[in-house]
């Protein structure tokens, strides 16, 4: 496959970090991400993405294809619990042992429903399939919870993680990504797929379409976030998605497409299936963009936060 010409687009920054950390109770009151608070969603692209930010790159030869406001700073939503799983796997404790959903489990910060009712009994296996898989709330931070040392051990394993992996951009501050204090970039991002890809139970787990558990005397059947995973004109290795108001709709993706393996980052993404959309338009760019000559590169400024 020819080489695909580097797209780069950013936007001038147009607020200092300190001025959107001021803003982030107005985001949550007002119904709006950093990204439209900081100005992010200004940015014009070729492919008219609806992410304030994205990043691809060429999973063997680290060659970046395209990137918009790569170097931003934002929310991640439930991004997170790659990083949940990335500790979890590494920790080796064993998959089989159960875990008991507590109160402490229960959605404080957003509300957020769960189909997983406190004293329901799973396997730390279970779990952890429902965090990378459907994103549940309550089964990443029952992981973190239980983890030897406490939920805050936990946590300072994460950022530890992110340290080791040259994540400087990145912070934790709980397992599930509710707190929008859960900040990366971009590019981070991209370092903690290529990490997370290199564990076989991850890309299982995180790609697969949709598992039942047993929650007392009922059957519960839980399903991907991710829509793409059962599209057969993808080849993914590897996903996840993340939503909360302040991080605006995410999703990180490994794909293999015309021949070649790619890593895809888009953060801040306006409407519920824009993120999708942005990964197929991306898709069919790298799969037409030899044959159309590629698109012309763009200046690139970069974005502080």
């Amino acid at each position: 496959m020819p080489k695909l010409a580097h797209v780069s687009v950013s936007a001038a920054p147009f607020a200092s970090g300190q001025v959107i950390a001021n803003m982030a109770a107005a985001s949550g009151a007002s119904g709006v991400s950093y990204g439209q608070l900081y100005g992010l969603h200004h940015t014009q692209d070729p492919l008219d993405l609806k992410s304030s930010v994205a990043l691809v790159i060429d999973q063997d030869t680290n060659e970046v294809v395209f990137s918009k406001n790569s170097d931003a700073v934002l929310p991640i939503a439930s991004l997170t619990k790659l990083m949940t799983a990335m500790v979890m796997v590494e920790a080796k404790l064993p998959m089989n042992d159960t875990v008991t959903v507590a109160t402490e489990d229960v959605d404080t910060e957003k509300n957020s429903t769960s189909r997983l009712t406190v004293g329901a009994t799973l396997t730390r296996g279970e779990l952890l399939h429902l965090a990378l898989m459907s994103s549940e709330n309550r089964a990443a931070h029952a992981l973190g919870r239980t983890f030897p040392g406490g939920l805050a051990a936990f946590v300072s394993a994460m950022n530890t993680k992110a340290r080791s992996l040259g994540m400087a951009d990145t912070r934790y501050v709980d397992p599930t990504g509710l707190n929008s204090s859960n900040q990366s970039s971009a590019r981070d991002l991209v370092s903690l797929v290529k990490a997370a890809y290199q564990q076989p139970l991850i890309r299982e787990l995180s790609t697969s379409h949709e598992h039942a558990v047993r929650l007392g005397t009922r059957q519960v059947q839980f399903r991907n976030t991710n829509s793409l995973v059962r599209n057969p004109a993808w080849d993914i290795g590897l996903q996840k998605t993340g939503y909360i108001v302040e991080a605006g709709r995410c999703l990180v993706m490994q794909a293999q497409m015309s021949g070649r393996k790619f890593i895809m980052v888009f953060l801040d993404s306006t409407g519920k299936y824009s993120r999708q959309a942005d990964a197929e338009r991306v898709r069919r760019w790298i799969q037409t963009a030899p044959q159309k000559g590629a698109l012309s590169g763009l200046p690139h400024v970069k974005v502080t936060s």
